[in-house]
């Protein structure tokens, strides 16, 4: 016992200097490696004391020991991404709290019929796409209406405090707080077991209820055109000035099997990678590989960098991972916001439809307002356009030997092994689109782009993903499954749930744009015009599409 009261004291140490700011995210993991191991090791001697020594009643019963403060901590149904869940995870336990995690892909009635059965003080609830935050809005109102009390974590990429405030708050009344990184977890856990529970909360209805008077002024203040005067404004290209670019190579859907991991590495954007361990420099030394140079954070990046190119190592020497893709190609023209695609040059077999949502935000600055179609040659032109495709991964393996990394008590490489699946999959999607470029599609065959230059998006073309703001309807993202196949050429390998995102996490998709005046753009909010008029160009209600785009709408649904 005194072996677990040094181990869970040094923990605890490390706990409170990594809240200071004193340690480092990859220092706070690794140590807690070593306490689950120290723990592992110690258990059967310490169950052994612990029932020799545990106390009784007069009756002579087992009088059980207080219980730690308890966090159950889920990724919402629909998504699979849980990195940061895994890391808040592990800083929570170095702080002594008592995790239950449920993974993935958590329905709303298993999360809460386990935060009953597991009797915890606070639920946490992480997502990425943004379905998930509906999903969490869904999750708080089940919370109220069976009578919950427990105080609730919102957390995750996609969310924010401003989307807590005026979307999910609302509808528990219990404590709902957002948490912005694992290294604000650990003080918002405490004030909200703590004794000063009750002001924290009040402090916190007190922010969030201005935050929601912001939101409602600002909304005030923004105008909205209507669609028939934003496709009056649109970005009208003179398809026979500039023209298409010529045909792809060739037409339909062809699989990428094991694509080689070391061609990959070189094109891996290392910044994200440091995000995700919260190692951050400050200018001019704030990304890499400046950030080696940064005084305070430079020696620690550096560290963490030769780990993570260790752990490549060993991956592509035992090839550990595999990385699989799909990319597809057809004649393609834009019929109003849509975009047709066809079976043949014919032109005449429309097989798909990828649906298009314009920009509709009145903003200062002049028009055009745009939508994804504006950059495809339209139908009543009679000019033969085309449009691409791709879905890779770079997770097959990951679920199975992070798995194996755990059970060896390793979150750091556990956590690690995602973080890099992550950065390989992105890599894979900026290595295909430069194929695409130069010879696939051949529009750029004379390219000659740095790494550093193309993920400062210095090319001809755009490949925006369904789902995110050029497109910000993830379920486009069926359309492109069925039209390349995906399913079948990755050998059920490369997958969508219904809320759209695909498994494994890390995995890249998206559609390919080579017209020259084809640029990344962000939809924003839509106005209800426009909502019922695609749902009738989907053939779905508007019902439907209010909830497919939630976070889209310029009104309230």
């Amino acid at each position: 016992r005194q072996y677990q009261r040094r181990v869970h004291g040094g923990m605890s140490t490390v706990g409170e200097l990594f809240g200071s700011g004193k340690m480092f995210l990859p220092q706070v993991i690794k140590s807690a490696r070593v306490m689950k191991k120290a723990v592992a090791h110690l258990i059967p001697y310490l169950e052994k004391e612990k029932l020799a020594n545990q106390k009784r009643d007069a009756a002579g019963n087992l009088i059980a020991d207080k219980p730690r403060a308890t966090v159950l901590l889920a990724t919402v149904k629909g998504d699979v991404h849980d990195i940061g869940k895994n890391i808040v995870g592990v800083v929570l336990g170095c702080n002594n709290f008592r995790v239950v995690d449920l993974g993935v892909m958590c329905p709303c009635e298993t999360i809460l019929a386990k935060a009953q059965e597991e009797q915890v003080d606070i639920i946490g609830l992480s997502g990425l796409i943004t379905p998930s935050l509906d999903e969490m809005v869904h999750v708080a109102k089940e919370m109220s209406r069976t009578g919950f009390t427990l105080p609730l974590l919102i957390g995750g990429a996609t969310t924010s405090k401003m989307h807590t405030a005026v979307k999910i708050q609302p509808h528990y009344k219990h404590g709902v707080v957002h948490v912005l990184d694992a290294s604000k977890s650990v003080v918002t856990v405490q004030s909200l077991l703590g004794s000063d529970r009750e002001d924290y909360l009040q402090d916190v209805v007190d922010l969030y209820k201005e935050l929601r008077q912001d939101y409602y002024e600002s909304q005030k203040e923004r105008k909205y055109v209507s669609l028939k005067e934003t496709r009056a404004k649109r970005l009208q290209i003179d398809f026979r000035a500039f023209p298409p670019a010529p045909a792809p190579s060739f037409f339909g859907a062809r699989a990428l099997k094991s694509y080689p991991l070391d061609k990959l590495r070189e094109k891996i954007d290392w910044n994200p990678f440091f995000q995700v361990w919260q190692v951050r420099g400050k200018y001019p030394n704030r990304n890499y590989p400046r950030l080696f140079d940064d005084e305070r954070v430079g020696e620690e990046a550096r560290r963490l960098f030769n780990d993570a190119n260790a752990l490549l190592d060993e991956v592509i020497a035992k090839g550990l991972l595999t990385a699989d893709g799909v990319v597809a190609f057809w004649p393609a023209n834009s019929v109003g916001d849509d975009i047709e695609v066809y079976a043949d040059e014919g032109r005449t077999e429309v097989i798909g439809v990828f649906h298009g949502l314009r920009q509709q935000q009145d903003r200062e600055s002049t028009p055009p307002f745009l939508c994804l179609s504006d950059f495809v040659a339209p139908k009543e032109t009679g000019i033969a356009d085309y449009v691409g495709g791709f879905a890779v991964t770079a997770g097959i393996g990951v679920t199975e030997l992070a798995a194996t990394f755990e059970k060896d008590h390793d979150d750091y490489r556990s956590i690690m092994i995602k973080a890099l699946a992550d950065r390989l999959a992105e890599a894979f999607a900026e290595t295909l689109h430069e194929t695409i470029r130069k010879e696939m599609w051949a529009y750029q065959p004379n390219e000659q782009l740095s790494t550093e230059e193309m993920i400062k998006q210095q090319y001809r073309g755009v490949r925006p993903a369904p789902g995110y703001p050029s497109q910000p309807d993830h379920d486009e993202m069926n359309t492109l499954w069925r039209l390349a196949n995906v399913l079948e050429l990755t050998d059920g390998k490369l997958t969508v749930t219904d809320h759209g995102a695909m498994f494994p996490a890390a995995s890249v998709s998206a559609l390919v744009f080579a017209h020259e005046k084809s640029q990344y753009f962000s939809v924003g909010k839509i106005s209800k015009d426009q909502v019922e008029d695609y749902a009738r160009r989907k053939g779905i209600s508007v019902e439907q599409v209010e909830k497919l785009l939630r976070s889209n709408l310029a009104y309230e649904s």
